[in-house]
């Protein structure tokens, strides 16, 4: 099995600049999952599964931090309902699907969560106005991180 050495690599550090515990691609033939454990100095593990192909899976670009917000501080965070990667309009150029001081009705879409390559719309649990919008564009993200304030 041959592994791609850069691609994991390129994973780790991502995993390390967000300060993510897991980070997975998988493309047809492969799935690459990269963990960090939750005790302190502990060093990221890598785990690959399935025959490597010679291409390499794409990955999205880290676009910075994520934000420090606990729930208890913000009983209006709408959460992720996975890991994966957020996107902020339909499509890249576009218009984001909501802004701060934006008022949202209840079903309305806030944003996408690509997971294995689908595009899962989160949508606002609740009418109210739009606070805060804690992500960036195609930053990756984690199970039940906040994403959008709806106040």
């Amino acid at each position: 099995m041959r592994i791609d050495a850069d691609l994991v690599r390129l994973l780790a550090e991502l995993l390390n600049k967000n300060d993510l515990t897991e980070i997975e691609v998988e493309d047809d033939e492969r799935r690459i999952v990269v963990k960090r454990q939750i005790t302190y100095a502990a060093p990221a593990s890598v785990h690959v599964a399935a025959p490597a192909p010679s291409a390499g899976a794409p990955v999205a670009p880290a676009a910075g931090p994520a934000a420090d917000i606990s729930p208890a501080a913000h009983p209006g965070a709408v959460k992720s309902p996975m890991v994966g990667t957020v996107y902020l309009s339909g499509e890249p150029g576009a218009k984001p699907f909501v802004s701060p001081g934006q008022s949202v009705k209840e079903g309305d879409t806030l944003l996408i969560v690509e997971a294995m390559k689908v595009m899962n719309p989160i949508t606002a649990p609740r009418s109210g106005t739009v606070t805060q919008v804690l992500v960036q564009d195609a930053q990756p993200v984690e199970y039940d991180q906040p994403l959008v304030i709806i106040e």
